[in-house]
């Protein structure tokens, strides 16, 4: 399946949610994207809410459906809550990751950045955005990108971060020191109804 490439403003209107966590997306145009999209007012089905939840989701990490689904059913194999232990294996991809540090302004700059070979774990380039990060794996810049303008910029606007990620300025590195609370991550996401969808 390819990568979606196209507006994420028009994904975030479509199911009704600030995927970039922002909430930019929704601030002037609160419905759904095209000449008819203030119109669909129709309530919802069960399975409609599902897969509503399920894309919010999925188009907040950026993940294609079949990633998605194997993630998901990776994460039926920990122990523990299901839906929370999706959502852990979600935060550490290591494209999410850069973007929680600061390095990028969105997941899909995060991407980009990981993808052209800029980000180092463990001292060692990984271009794989994918990539599942363990606790205690430090991500860094390559020496020669620690400069880069679009870096740079990102990180001057960060004005917070994540408990999981502890940062050092000075060597412009990040530990991932644990996996992240329930109640760490987005508020607005009901995992059940995921949960529910897949398991019918």
């Amino acid at each position: 399946m390819a990568r979606y490439t196209g507006s994420s403003y028009k994904q975030a209107r479509r199911v009704g949610f600030s995927i970039s966590e922002t909430g930019k997306e929704l601030a002037r145009r609160p419905y759904g994207p095209g000449q008819h999209g203030n119109d669909r007012k129709g309530k919802l089905s069960d399975y409609g809410t599902q897969l509503k939840e399920k894309q919010k989701v999925r188009f907040m990490y950026g993940v294609n459906e079949r990633q998605f689904r194997k993630t998901f059913d990776e994460a039926a194999k920990i122990s523990g809550i299901h839906g929370t232990n999706f959502l852990r294996l979600l935060e550490s991809r290591l494209d999410n990751l850069v973007y929680r540090i600061g390095f990028a302004n969105t997941r899909r700059g995060a991407r980009q950045l990981v993808n052209h070979g800029h980000v180092t774990v463990n001292g060692k380039k990984v271009d794989i955005p994918s990539y599942r990060c363990k606790v205690g794996d430090v991500i860094s810049l390559k020496d020669d990108d620690k400069n880069l303008k679009v870096v740079t910029e990102a990180l001057s606007k960060v004005t917070k971060r994540v408990e999981f990620i502890n940062y050092d300025e000075n060597k412009m590195e990040a530990t991932y020191v644990r996996l992240p609370e329930r109640n760490e991550l987005n508020a607005d996401i009901n995992e059940a109804l995921i949960v529910e969808f897949y398991n019918k």
